[in-house]
């Protein structure tokens, strides 16, 4: 599907300035102000929609830039690429039009949590990206910077205070009026850049932050909670300047395995990849940072740092003595800089020298990229629509709601731009749950839970991801977002439809071959079917045993399996995982019904034998809810963990009913053999 010719970065350039250089109107059905990831998908999602949108960006050029890592996907994330795909969004395919490193994390574990991830091209991927969006119906482009929103009376006939009618630009002097706006100013909303001591305004080096105003208007006029969270970036490293030889490589997958749905291939061919090295800190690393403590802010202040991707100078501070992981990931297939993965810092520039050079393998350094401090709004003001709810047609995506990473961002974009459209268009809203997709998932613990640090995703915190896994997102989504959301295109419906009708008739195949174990060894001889297993196998039972594989049966079957070939590895995941999905459906139901379920207050959380994370035992530990529903409200605990906590204490429950019954009998029996021992006494 990759058969798309882009124009060069200076043609597009000129073409949009053509495009932008009068706005045709003045008056929106959606504006989306930021160009970023999270901007991106907004003002996509709501043309796909039906909307009428204007994008507003600082700089045009800059649509689509990979502000920190020139990387996509992983575990958690990877599975949110392959949903906004399924929404029929953009940064899938942009992943594997740029991709030049592919490879899924987490391979050795089950599918379920497998991490579809790449390596791209920074110049591709934004050359892909505004191609896209200049080519979009509906979606206007105009460079420039929002001074205020417009703010007005709200509608009586719907909930809120007030009411968003447009935007108003620095240095002009008419607005532009609109009945939705989507805030995705990412790290801009009052950022800071720094570098040791010293601080500038600024969003990204090179970039101003967003006008005073907006941050104004969003404290003073509409009072919403206002927080400061920070983020930081590795420096840039001369490729030529490493000795190689001195880490490990680490090649990519030999197939390259697409995120989009619609893609049977990725744009760099397989020997066309690039590889990752990797190498590791030094006491030299620690003994730099302990020395430099003095000149770096960053460290000395309270404000928030992402505790899933924090600064190396974090990292030894608290693990003293270890070595930590530093990947050295190529930038682009002509670019002469490596990433290095895991060096985030925010040290005057003379020290980052220092430390890169007592790292194997490193001698010469380009410090391109500050850290950044922000703004950001408390997402528990939002609805799960991303609408303020005290502002009606006030959508946010993105770093402003206190996430980190490319692909958060583009999710709450997709999905924020998708029901600020509605909004416009008079249309109820629409809503992902968790237990439908990691979309859902991220929305809810924003809006439920809020966030004290940089939001990361992980596949943890979804209590129902062997359901919600990768290869199944268009299942899951695309069909809702064409016949629900309206944000899915027919192309995208149609593919979604052809798979599901092919997979229930394949599915349905594999059901009716139906054999006895005797027969079903003779038919497989090389693989072990205990005599055990009932008298009847299905096709799809045999299917869940680790051996065997599709084309296997197929080979054996081909008169009624042979059609089905490409959707071979989809079939075998979904007989692995049959039994816990079936579960899955079971335990919705079941934490509903005893979510009021006491907890016994003298519960050992530190110690208890079962899978919680720390930062969960110690919550539980110091507040000690006295219910389960009580545990699902504390800020921190993630529902994956209560599920964990309601499986001990139904277990506990059960093994002490079990014990009392045991002892009641014990003693029913003792009692019985007293009174007969009695009666055998002479009167």
């Amino acid at each position: 599907m990759l058969t798309k010719k882009l124009p060069p970065v200076h043609s597009f350039l000129l073409l949009v300035s053509r495009h932008v250089g009068h706005l045709a109107r003045q008056q929106y059905d959606v504006i989306v102000v930021g160009g970023g990831h999270a901007g991106t998908e907004a003002a996509a999602a709501a043309a796909r929609v039906g909307a009428e949108t204007l994008l507003v960006t600082q700089k045009i050029h800059t649509i689509g830039v990979l502000s920190c890592n020139p990387s996509l996907g992983g575990v958690g994330k990877g599975q949110l690429v392959k949903e906004i795909d399924a929404l029929d969004g953009l940064c899938g395919r942009a992943g594997d039009y740029a991709g030049i490193h592919f490879s899924i994390l987490n391979r050795r574990k089950g599918p379920a949590v497998w991490g579809p991830r790449a390596q791209l091209d920074r110049q591709r991927y934004r050359e892909f990206i505004q191609s896209e969006l200049l080519s979009t119906p509906r979606l206007t482009v105009s460079e420039g910077s929002v001074e205020e929103l417009l703010v007005t009376e709200p509608n009586p006939e719907e909930p809120g205070k007030h009411r968003v009618t447009g935007i108003r630009l620095a240095n002009c002097d008419h607005s532009i009026s609109a009945s939705s706006v989507v805030l995705t100013t990412g790290t801009f909303l009052s950022g800071s850049l720094f570098m040791g001591q010293t601080s500038s305004p600024g969003g990204r080096i090179g970039d101003a932050p967003s006008s005073a105003g907006l941050s104004h208007t969003l404290r003073e006029r509409l009072r919403l909670k206002i927080g400061r969270l920070r983020t930081g970036t590795p420096p840039r490293i001369v490729k030529d300047s490493v000795d190689l030889s001195l880490t490990q490589l680490h090649p990519p997958d030999s197939h390259p395995t697409p995120f989009s749905f619609l893609n049977t291939r990725t744009y760099c061919k397989p020997e066309e990849q690039l590889p990752c090295y990797l190498t590791y800190t030094t006491p030299g690393v620690e003994r730099v940072v302990r020395e430099s403590l003095h000149l770096n802010c960053h460290i000395q202040q309270d404000t928030k740092g992402p505790r899933y991707c924090p600064s190396i100078e974090s990292r030894v501070l608290r693990f003293p003595g270890r070595k930590h992981q530093v990947w050295l990931e190529p930038e682009g297939v002509t670019s002469d800089l490596l990433y290095p993965q895991g060096l985030s810092m925010t040290m005057p520039p003379d020290t980052q020298l220092r430390l890169i050079r007592e790292i194997p393998g490193m001698h010469k350094a380009e410090i391109h990229t500050p850290g950044v401090q922000y703004d950001f709004v408390c997402p528990t003001q939002l609805s799960p629509a991303l609408q303020v709810k005290s502002t009606q047609g006030l959508f946010l995506a993105g770093q402003i709601n206190g996430t980190t990473g490319y692909e958060e961002a583009a999710a709450q974009g997709l999905w924020a731009g998708t029901n600020a459209a509605r909004w416009a268009l008079s249309v109820p809203p629409v809503a992902l749950s968790r237990t439908e997709s990691y979309i859902g998932v991220l929305i809810d613990d924003l809006v439920s839970r809020g966030v004290t640090e940089p939001y990361r995703m992980f596949t943890s915190r979804a209590e129902f991801r062997t359901s919600l896994r990768p290869d199944n997102a268009d299942l899951r989504l695309s069909l809702k977002g064409w016949k629900e959301a309206g944000c899915v295109s027919s192309l995208r419906y149609q593919e979604a439809l052809r798979v599901k009708n092919s997979l229930q008739d394949a599915l349905a195949s594999l059901r009716a071959l139906g054999m006895s174990t005797t027969n079903w060894r003779k038919k497989l001889p090389g693989i072990h079917i205990s005599e055990t297993k009932s008298s009847i196998l299905t096709g799809m039972d045999v299917l869940q045993y680790k051996d065997v594989t599709f084309e296997m049966l197929a080979n054996v079957f081909p008169e009624h399996l042979s059609s089905y070939m490409e959707f071979s590895q989809r079939l075998k995941i979904e007989a692995v995982y049959k039994p816990h999905c079936d579960a899955n459906k079971k335990e919705i139901e079941r934490i509903q019904r005893e979510e009021n379920m006491s907890l016994p207050q003298d519960i050992d959380y530190l110690s208890l034998p079962v899978s919680l994370s720390q930062e969960v035992r110690e919550i539980l530990d110091r507040v000690r809810p006295s219910t389960l529903g009580a545990a699902t409200r504390l800020e921190g605990i993630t529902p994956a963990a209560i599920v964990n906590l309601l499986n001990y204490v139904n277990f506990n429950g059960k093994r002490e009913k079990i014990m009392h019954r045991n002892q009641t009998d014990q003693r029913d029996d003792r009692e019985e053999e007293l009174c007969a021992r009695n009666a055998s006494l002479p009167q």
